[in-house]
């Protein structure tokens, strides 16, 4: 069972050597916009978050922006980059400010190569959120803005474990791909039918079953292959 607090990929671990990985790793506090990594960079640190939200983000030659990844406390934020030499084309920062153990990115990828069991828990993480995101790229091509929002904002309340979070409309905007007056119209519309409370960049999910018959069937779809994974016996109800 994951520990309280924790890092889901790193409960999963042996306990001994779980307690010998975090002792050389370093707590660390991650504000709202604290950039992860950069476009084609290398990461400087490999970061386990352990409360909070990271965002994976795509940019487009006219400035366009649209989120295709997000990473909350089940996972390593760096993980795709441990499977080879190849540049990301994206780049990652925290839309909610949270907490992580990090440790030097170069010292991970040693580790990743000489250790079956941390090998085994990363590349299974790598696979479910490629799932994920395979799921997600449907979604984001077939599905109305309303029912991706909702989608959104209960992945967002599973991760967080909470039903309140700070997030603007711009990046709202940023997370649909669409324009800020559509997102403006499918919260409205949300919170009209008393589903959340949207003031000020503060967000109250206030009816969790109705978002969720309120969003596509990719939500229940993402839910499950994240409770799976993390062995959990359901997502933490917002």
């Amino acid at each position: 069972m994951p520990i309280q607090g924790s890092n889901l990929l790193l409960a999963g671990l042996r306990p001994a050597y779980r307690k010998s990985l975090i002792a050389r790793m370093k707590p660390v506090t991650l504000p709202v916009r604290e950039l992860i990594y950069e476009v084609d960079e290398t990461p400087k640190y490999a970061h386990f978050l352990t409360s909070g939200l990271a965002s994976v983000v795509s940019t487009m030659s006219d400035g366009s922006t649209a989120e295709v990844g997000i990473w909350g406390k089940e996972g390593l934020v760096e993980s795709f980059q441990l499977l080879g030499n190849s540049s990301t084309p994206n780049r990652c920062f925290m839309q909610v400010a949270g907490t992580a153990l990090r440790m030097p990115f170069n010292e991970l990828q040693a580790e990743f190569l000489d250790r079956e069991e941390l090998r085994a828990c990363i590349l299974q993480g790598v696979q479910s959120h490629g799932f994920i995101l395979g799921q997600l790229a449907a979604c984001n091509r077939l599905h109305e803005a309303e029912q991706r929002l909702a989608r959104w904002l209960l992945m967002v309340g599973d991760r967080m474990e909470s039903p309140t979070f700070f997030i603007t409309q711009e990046f709202l905007a940023t997370m649909l791909g669409s324009r800020r007056t559509t997102v403006t119209l499918a919260a409205s519309q949300l919170q009209r039918k008393g589903l959340i409370k949207y003031s000020r960049g503060r967000i109250q999910i206030l009816n969790a079953s109705g978002l969720e018959n309120k969003a596509c069937e990719c939500y229940r779809i993402v839910r499950d292959l994240y409770v799976n994974y993390y062995g959990l016996k359901e997502a933490k109800a917002v």
